[in-house]
C-alpha cells in the first residue's frame, strides 16, 4: 500500500511541475563536471596578500545537496553538502539571474528550490567579512529535485527536535541517516580503511585474494544452522555458505602457499547487538605455519590496522579503552574456566560437564555433547571478562573438529580464539591435515547430529578426498569483519557498521 503523501510532499511535486513549465528540467541528463569539493576547497584556500594586485580567485564547480539557505532580498546564502562536507554559497540575484531574468531568481531560488535538492554551482572561492570561506556563485543549476523533506535537526530553547535518531528508522532509511546525521558516513569510511589495511598486510606478505562458492552443496567449515535454497536447473537443494574454510583448504592442497577471502557468510541463527544473519568474515590459510605463528601474525595485523585507521593503537568502545599494541596475553581455555569458575574441567566426561553446568546455573540442551557444554561454560562465565585482546588457546578436542591435535596433549587441539571487549573476534587453528583423523571427527559430528544437534557438521567426502591427496602443515584464521569494524570505530552494536542490517519488512 502506498504511503499517503504529506502536505510538504504535495507542495514539492507542485514545485517540480512548475520548474518544468518554466523550461527547467529538474532531473537533467547532462554531465556537470565537478572541479572542487567542500573540504578540499576550505583546507587549501589561501587569503591573498593586501599588496597583491595580480591575485585571481580560484574558479570552481561544486555540486551537492542544498542543506540550508538564508534569503535576504536580492542576496542569499546557502549551505551545500557534497560527499566531503559542507561549504557556504553566496548567491547574488543580479549575477545569477541578470537583467530580465531576476524574476527567475525570485521564483526559482526563493520558492521552488527546497532543502535536499541537488544543485550545481559555478563560481569563485572567497572569504566573507565574517571570515567564512565560501563560494561566490556565478551560475546555479538544478541537478535533482528532492520530493521528500529531509529531517533536518533544529534547536528551540536549547532543545533538539525534528532529529532523525530512532534506530529502527535510521537502519531502514540509511540513505537519510547518512545525509543528516553527522559521523555516520565516517564509520563506513573507516570500514573501508580497515579492509584496505588488512588487504595491504596480506598482499605485502605475498598471499593471494581468492573467491570461493557462496552456494554450496554441503554447509561445511563451521558449526552453524544454514539457510537452504533450491537450484532449479540442477534440481538439488543448496546452502548459503556458513564458512569458506573447506574450499580455501582445497586451494592449499592445490599448491597455493597463502590464500585469503573476504566472504559473505550466512547463518540462520539469532540476531542481537553483535550478530547479523548475513555477515562478513575474512579467512586466511598459510602453508607451513602453525597456530603459534598465526597468533604473532594476527596481533601484528591488528596493531597495523588500528594505526592505519585511527592513528593510534588505542580505541574507546563504550567505557573501555582497548589497546591493540602487540603482543597479546595467552591463556589456555581450561585455565580460563578455572580462573573464572574455580572448577578444573580437565578429563571430565559429558555427565560430569552437565553437573558443572547445573552447578553454575547454565541452561543446556540434551543434544549438546562435550564440546558444546564446554563452550557454554566458557561463554557464560569467562568470555565477557576479556576486554583487552587475549588469545584463548588449546581447546578440548570435542570443540574443534577441523583442528590438529595438540603436539603435547592429544586431548586438546592447537586452536586459539582472540577475545576483545568480551567477545570473540578471531578463530584460528593448526589445521588438521590427517584425512583419517578428519574423517573420524566428521563421523563424531554426525553422531551429535543424530542426537539433535542441528549445528553439527556434515561429512564432506570431497574434502576428505582432497586431504588424501596431501595437504602441507597449514595454519588458518578467520576474523569477523563486522565486529572488527565495531571495535575500530567504537561502536557497540553491529547494526551501526552495516549499511543495511537485516530487519523485518515494514508493515
Amino acid at each position: 500500500m502506498l504511503e499517503q503523501r504529506s502536505e510538504q510532499e504535495i507542495i514539492r511535486r507542485e514545485s517540480l511541475e512548475k520548474l518544468r513549465q518554466m523550461g527547467i528540467e529538474p532531473f537533467p541528463a547532462a554531465e556537470f563536471p565537478v572541479t572542487g569539493y567542500a573540504t578540499e576547497i576550505k583546507e587549501t584556500f589561501v587569503d591573498p596578500a593586501p599588496e597583491d594586485t595580480t591575485y585571481e580567485p580560484r574558479q570552481v564547480a561544486v555540486a551537492g545537496r542544498l542543506m540550508s539557505r538564508r534569503v535576504m532580498g536580492k542576496a542569499s546564502f546557502m549551505e551545500l553538502q557534497d560527499s566531503t562536507g559542507r561549504i557556504q554559497i553566496y548567491v547574488n540575484r543580479d549575477e545569477v539571474c541578470p537583467g530580465e531574468n531576476k524574476d527567475l531568481y525570485n521564483v526559482v531560488f526563493k520558492k521552488l528550490l527546497d532543502i535536499g535538492d541537488f544543485v550545481g554551482i559555478r563560481g569563485f572561492v572567497f572569504r566573507t567579512q565574517t571570515g567564512e570561506i565560501s563560494i561566490h556563485a556565478k551560475e546555479l543549476v538544478v541537478l535533482g529535485k528532492s520530493l521528500r523533506p529531509l529531517p533536518i535537526v533544529k534547536m528551540k530553547d536549547g532543545v533538539k527536535y525534528d532529529a532523525f535518531e530512532d534506530p529502527e528508522m535510521r537502519y531502514r532509511r540509511r540513505y537519510v541517516d547518512l545525509v543528516v546525521n553527522e559521523g555516520v558516513k565516517d564509520i563506513f569510511i573507516k570500514r573501508t580503511k580497515v579492509y584496505n589495511s588488512m588487504r595491504q598486510f596480506f598482499n605485502d606478505h605475498g598471499y593471494m585474494e581468492v573467491e570461493t562458492p557462496i552456494l554450496q552443496s554441503i554447509p561445511g567449515g563451521a558449526a552453524a544452522r544454514p539457510f537452504i535454497t533450491h537450484h532449479n536447473a540442477l534440481d538439488i537443494p543448496l546452502y548459503l555458505r556458513i564458512a569458506d574454510e573447506l574450499y580455501l583448504k582445497r586451494l592449499i592442497v592445490g599448491g597455493f602457499e597463502g590464500v585469503y577471502e573476504f566472504s559473505k557468510n550466512f547463518r540462520n541463527e539469532g540476531m542481537d547487538r553483535t550478530h547479523n544473519p548475513e555477515f562478513t568474515c575474512m579467512e586466511i590459510y598459510v602453508a607451513y605455519k602453525d597456530y603459534n605463528w598465526m597468533m604473532r601474525f594476527t596481533e601484528q595485523m591488528l596493531e597495523k590496522i588500528c594505526l592505519d585507521v585511527n592513528g593510534t593503537t588505542e580505541v574507546r568502545v563504550g567505557d573501555n579503552v582497548i589497546n591493540f599494541k602487540a603482543p597479546y596475553r595467552r591463556v589456555t581455555m581450561i585455565d580460563a574456566i578455572k580462573e573464572h569458575t574455580g572448577i578444573d574441567i580437565t578429563g571430565m566426561n559429558e555427565d560430569q560437564l552437565r553437573d558443572v553446568c547445573r552447578q553454575l546455573h547454565i541452561e543446556v540442551e540434551p543434544s549438546m555433547g562435550k564440546g558444546k557444554l564446554i563452550d557454554e561454560i566458557f561463554g557464560e562465565k569467562c568470555e565477557g571478562n576479556y576486554i583487552q585482546p587475549t588469545f584463548i588457546i588449546d581447546y578440548p578436542i570435542e570443540m574443534s573438529p577441523l583442528t590438529k591435535r595438540h603436539r603435547s596433549n592429544p586431548e586438546l587441539t592447537e586452536r586459539f580464539e582472540l577475545m576483545v571487549n568480551g567477545k570473540e573476534l578471531a578463530n584460528a587453528y593448526s589445521e588438521l591435515n590427517d584425512p583419517i583423523d578428519q574423517y573420524e571427527r566428521f563421523v563424531e559430528q554426525m553422531r551429535l547430529s543424530e542426537k539433535g544437534d542441528d549445528e553439527a557438521m556434515i561429512i564432506d567426502h570431497d574434502f576428505i578426498r582432497a586431504l588424501e591427496y596431501g595437504m602441507p602443515p597449514t595454519s588458518g584464521m578467520g576474523i569477523g569483519m563486522d565486529r572488527l569494524v565495531m571495535l575500530m570505530t567504537g561502536q557497540t552494536t553491529i547494526q551501526e557498521v552495516l549499511f543495511f542490517p537485516q530487519m523485518r519488512p515494514e508493515k
